[in-house]
C-alpha cells in the first residue's frame, strides 16, 4: 500500500534525514568550544544541506532537477561521514558512537539512492 505524498515532509528519505540532522546537531553542540567555527559549523551546515536539498528538489518542476538536488544531498552525507572520521580521529567520539553515526549516514545514502532511482523511473515513464 503506497502512502500519499503531499509534501516533501511525507518522504521517508526526508524524515530519516531530519532525524539524522537532529542527532548530528546534538553531537556538534557537544564538541569542544574551539571547534565552534570549524567542525561544529561544518557539521551543522552539511546536515542541514541534506534536508534542504531534498526539500528544494521536491519543489522543482522537472524530475531531472529533483534528481540533481538529491545528488547534492548525497554529497553532503558523504561529507558528514568525513566529519565524523575527524571527530573520531580527534578523540571527540569513540568507535561505538562513530560506527552508529556512520551507519545512519549510510542508511540515509541508501534512501537517497532509492529516491533517485524512483525519480529516474518516473522521468523515463513520462517521456
Amino acid at each position: 500500500m503506497e502512502r500519499e505524498i503531499k509534501s516533501f515532509e511525507d518522504l521517508e528519505v526526508w524524515q530519516f534525514c531530519r532525524q539524522l540532522r537532529n542527532k548530528l546537531t546534538e553531537l556538534a553542540k557537544n564538541l569542544p568550544v574551539d571547534e565552534k567555527f570549524r567542525l561544529v559549523g561544518q557539521i551543522i551546515r552539511a546536515a542541514r544541506s541534506v534536508t534542504n536539498n531534498l526539500a528544494e528538489g521536491y519543489g522543482r518542476f522537472h524530475y531531472q532537477e529533483n534528481i540533481q538536488f538529491c545528488r547534492q544531498s548525497r554529497g553532503s552525507l558523504y561529507e558528514l561521514i568525513d566529519h565524523l572520521i575527524i571527530c573520531q580521529d580527534e578523540g571527540y567520539i569513540d568507535n561505538e558512537l562513530f560506527t552508529a553515526y556512520r551507519a545512519d549516514c549510510i542508511r540515509a545514502i541508501q534512501l537517497v539512492n532509492g529516491y533517485i532511482r524512483y525519480l529516474s523511473k518516473q522521468k523515463n515513464e513520462s517521456q
